[in-house]
């Protein structure tokens, strides 16, 4: 699907983001509030960009498959993905195990959808690239994992972690009534510290840093987790947390393995 400008204005408030013109003025102090919010809070978010009735329309379009032929992702874990750490003693608060549990449509799932078209829109992937001042950014080739949609239900978060990946672009598509705040520690650990007694303190609900960002259905938000722990807090009530999560890397060609379908999906292909 390659979407024109004409039909993802639709969708997209390309007034207020102009991402499509990138030699112009209002580009460039974008990327440079951008650059700077990246820099300062790990992350930034452009709110409103998704329009009002574009979200609605792809909760619609979506709502079908969700309800009967999405997977349930469900798993205890630490904040590190990992079985143990080498010379941390496997009763250590920092390897206390949470639960994340959550239901997952795939981009083979949603074609010709509202979502792919905004994760396929070029002037979105030069925007990122130009924040992050890499040379370029390339779409998933996954056809699967190129761009999920996941649901919260009543009871359900995610939990504590450490993002795998550089960065993670989401886009909010509908709040619950209550809960589902995206709460996050900044610089938890670093490349050369990983600060396993901060790590507890914070599973502990002792960290005074942590903070909690709420935003509104159609806000794009951009955040550097690797070394920032964050979580999605419970959802109460019967209206989902609903949130698009898109794939972006430096090289082209990217797929999941088998093995990886099969634990984030439940189906290798």
């Amino acid at each position: 699907m390659i979407a024109k400008l004409a039909d993802i204005s639709n969708y997209i408030d390309v007034e207020r983001y102009p991402l499509h013109d990138r030699s112009g003025g209002r580009y460039k102090e974008l990327v440079e509030r951008a650059r700077s919010d990246l820099e300062i809070d790990g992350m930034f978010n452009l709110d409103g960009f998704l329009k009002t009735e574009a979200c609605k329309h792809a909760v619609k379009e979506i709502a079908p498959t969700m309800q009967h032929q999405s997977f349930e992702h469900r798993r205890f874990h630490n904040l590190y993905f990992l079985d143990g750490i080498d010379g941390l003693s496997p009763d250590h608060p920092a390897l206390q195990k949470v639960e994340t549990v959550n239901h997952t449509v795939c981009a083979d799932q949603m074609t010709d959808s509202v979502v792919l078209a905004v994760y396929e829109w070029q002037p979105l992937l030069h925007f990122l690239a130009d924040v992050m001042q890499k040379p370029e950014l390339y779409l998933m080739d996954d056809h699967m994992a190129r761009a999920n949609v996941m649901a919260y239900r009543d009871s359900e978060a995610l939990n504590w972690h450490f993002d795998r990946s550089e960065f993670t672009t989401t886009l909010l598509l509908q709040s619950p009534d209550v809960g589902g705040d995206f709460e996050y520690r900044t610089n938890l650990r670093s490349d050369d510290d990983p600060n396993y007694d901060g790590v507890a303190r914070l599973l502990q609900g002792s960290d005074g840093e942590k903070k909690t960002l709420v935003v509104e259905p159609g806000t794009l938000n951009v955040f550097r987790g690797k070394n920032t722990a964050h979580r999605v807090t419970p959802v109460e009530g019967d209206r989902e947390r609903i949130i698009a999560v898109f794939s972006y890397y430096e090289f082209p060609g990217k797929v999941f393995s088998a093995k990886e379908r099969i634990g984030f999906y439940g189906r290798p292909e």
